[in-house]
Formats: structure tokens, sequence, C-alpha cells
């Protein structure tokens, strides 16, 4: 029986992925495996790879994000968000749960990350919130890990980077679309917090006394100065995505030692190394998946796509409709760069034949990868809240299923009336 070299090469990723080695080695190797096969030339895996990685200016944005974020946590913009946010929206039922969504939605125009949101904000106010038995230390992290998924949905987003990426939409037009779907996710998970404090009677907050609410707000300005400074110059027409996540990092470098003086050279050292390994683990993924997309394009596996969608007579709803149950399920099971690199350019062509605007699509697919990170048991951000807190992920998992049912209704709602992603780009000039 004769099985085709591209069979081979998707056993052996998801065979290598399985026995543990990461997915983009292991779309280098089967990618390598299926030159061979097919007699084409070796080198071609590394000309794919350096021709993608060199010629993709877009793709300096994702470490200097994650710098940003990394030089926020390790100052104490963290701790100044937060207690600015209690000022917010303290005083209410359920005031610290509130805290927690509203200073992710803030911190969300800074690091364009979910995990480094989780980790950012999560370590502060799970504390805060599981002090003196207040709320159970699961439903802390639960909505912790709920309320940083909406850091790359509201700009920046380094998701939205990797679909640009692939999609060749405008980053600046996918970030504004972001806006809308990311404020209604906020808005969902306080009244959910809400509606579930008061049944369970948590606690309200002693009000910030007025004399203290100047200072703090203003020991929170050069913190909250950050996503001004990098939205008005993006939209501004000032700088380039890529130029403001390089400003974003200066900006963050700036206010962690001069402004505030809260890091040490060791942390500074600690910040560049740990921002540095995230960067090569997704570098290795994107390199991975541009060597593996040559497999798809060769054997083209999008044209076979459209033919094999062409015979249903899909509508642009339907065509939705199933991509949301294809990521959501995949969600469940891979991380969502991968999903981005990988399932996400193969939809994108029957998506245009559709008629499907592009950047309305990439913010559905953000948004689903998102819940991703909330669904088991491949939930990335359910296993570092468990892994921070001690907590069993079943009870972390129970205690997150409100929110993740918001979040489907949200991705629902942005499905049906495209006009909620595309309202703000429009303002701006995009003509989608």
């Amino acid at each position: 029986m004769h099985i085709s070299p591209f069979a081979i090469c998707v056993a052996m990723i998801v065979g290598l992925g399985i026995l543990g080695l990461p997915i983009g080695h292991s779309m280098i190797v089967a990618t390598i495996v299926y030159l061979l096969l097919s007699g084409l030339d070796l080198g071609t895996a590394a000309e794919q790879v350096l021709n993608g990685l060199f010629n993709s200016y877009v793709l300096i944005a994702i470490p200097l994000f994650i710098l940003a974020a990394d030089l926020m946590n390790i100052g104490s913009l963290t701790d100044k968000l937060l207690r600015f946010c209690l000022v917010l929206v303290g005083r209410f039922r359920g005031g610290l749960g509130h805290v927690n969504v509203v200073a992710n939605m803030i911190f969300a125009g800074m690091s364009g990350s979910a995990i480094a949101d989780a980790v950012g904000i999560g370590r502060i106010i799970v504390g805060m919130m599981a002090k003196d038995g207040r709320y159970p230390v699961a439903y802390a992290a639960a909505i912790t890990a709920s309320a940083a998924i909406i850091g790359p949905i509201i700009p920046p987003s380094i998701p939205m980077v990797v679909y640009a990426l692939v999609s060749d939409a405008s980053i600046g037009y996918l970030f504004l679309g972001g806006v809308v779907p990311g404020v209604l996710l906020g808005v969902g998970f306080m009244v959910a917090n809400s509606l579930i404090a008061r049944r369970r009677n948590y606690p309200v907050e002693a009000p910030v006394p007025l004399r203290e609410i100047p200072k703090i707000t203003i020991d929170a300005f050069p913190a909250l100065m950050l996503p001004v400074i990098l939205l008005f110059g993006i939209y501004g027409g000032v700088m380039t995505p890529t130029e403001g996540a390089a400003a974003a990092a200066l900006y963050a470098l700036f206010a962690s030692t001069v402004i505030y003086r809260a890091v040490t050279w060791k942390q500074l050292y600690e910040a560049i190394l740990t921002s540095g390994k995230a960067t090569t683990s997704i570098g290795m993924l994107i390199a991975g998946a541009f060597a593996f997309n040559y497999v798809v394009t060769v054997e083209r596996i999008p044209d076979g796509l459209n033919v094999f969608l062409s015979q249903f007579d899909f509508s642009r709803a339907t065509f939705l409709l199933a991509v949301n149950i294809l990521l959501l399920i995949l969600g469940c099971l891979l991380e969502g760069t991968t999903i981005l690199l990988i399932v996400v350019p193969i939809l994108i062509p029957t998506a245009k034949a559709l008629g499907i605007d592009l950047v309305h699509f990439g913010v559905v697919v953000v948004v689903n990868i998102m819940i991703g990170l909330l669904t088991p048991p491949y939930g990335l951000l359910l296993f570092v809240l468990a892994n921070m807190t001690g907590q069993p992920l079943g009870s972390i998992v129970r205690q997150a299923v409100p929110f993740i049912v918001l979040a489907i209704v949200v991705l629902g709602l942005i499905t049906i009336f495209p006009d909620l992603v595309l309202w703000l780009p429009r303002i701006m000039g995009y003509k989608g």
C-alpha cells in the first residue's frame, strides 16, 4: 500500500508532538522527511525558514511586546495599576473580581499576551482576593485566567500580529477591530462576577479614602500613559505597530527604572533572559510553520479545500459557524499559535472567496483561540493559574465555566454582527 509523503509528514508532526518534541521542531523534521520522500531539494526547508523570518518585518513586534510585558512585571507598574483599579471599582460587591477584570483591560493595552497578563497581574490579585479567605482561591484563579484572555483581544495583540503575517491583513485595523469585542468581554465578565458575588455573598471592599485618591491616580499615571502613547502613536500615523512595540518596551523600561525606580540590575537581566526564552520558543514555532506551509502549498491543500467546500454551497454564516466549531475544538487540543500558523492559512482562501472581511475573520479567529486558553485539556491559562495557586485543575475549570460560556456568547455576537468588529476600523478610514 502506497502512503503519500504528505500523510507521513502530518503523522510525524502528530507523533513527535505526542512524544514531547516541541511542535516547531516537529514541523521542521517532518518537512525535511517530506522533501526527502518527494525527491525535492532538502535545502528548501532552510530556505523557507530563512526567507520567512527575514522578510517578515512585522515579526519584530513579538519579542518587543514580550519584553514590554516582562519589564512591567518586574517594575511596580502592575501594583500601581491595581491600586488605581481598586479606586475605580473596588467598592462594589465582588470588588476585587471587578478590579481583576478592569486591570486586565488596562494592562491589555501594554503587553499583547494573555500569559503575560495572567502572570503579571495574577500573582498579585489572586493573593489579594484569597487573603483572609475573602474569596475561594479557585474562584480567584478562574476569574484571573478568564480576564487574561482580554489581553490579546484589546490592542496590542501578539496573536493578531501572527494572523497579519499569514493573511496580509492590516495590523492597525486588526488592533482596532479587537477593541469592541474586548470591551464586551470585560463588561460581560464583570456582570457575571457581580451576580456570582451577590449569590455567594462575597465581601465589599472598604472604599479608598478620598484624600488618597489623587496620590494613587498620580502614582498610576505613568503606567496608564503607556497604552495611550502606544495607541495614539500607531493610529496617529506617527509609528508602525512594530515601532510601537519598540516604543512600548522603551517606555516600560523608562517607567520601571527612572520614574518608579523599582528595578535592580539583576531583575533587568532576568527580564531580558525571560523575554529571550519566550521569543525563541515562538520563533521556532513560526520557523517550523514557514517550512510546513511550503509543504501545504506544494500539495495545494488550500485549493483542494476550496474545491471540497464548494460542493456544499456554504454561505458566509455557515462557513463562520463551521470555523468557530472547528477552532473551539482545536483550542482544546492545540496551542493557539500553532492553530494560527497551520490551520488558519488553509481557511483564509475560502474566507476570501466567500467575501468575508479578513479583519473581521481575524478577530473572530483570535477570540476563538483565546477561549481555547481556558478550555481543558490544553487550556494553557488554566495550567498557569493551577501551578501559581496550587489548586486542582478541575476546581478552577468548574469556577471558570460561567466566564467560558460568556466568552462563547461574545464570540457568537461578533460572528453574527461583523459591524461590532468593523465599526471602529471604518471610523479610522478602513475601506473593507
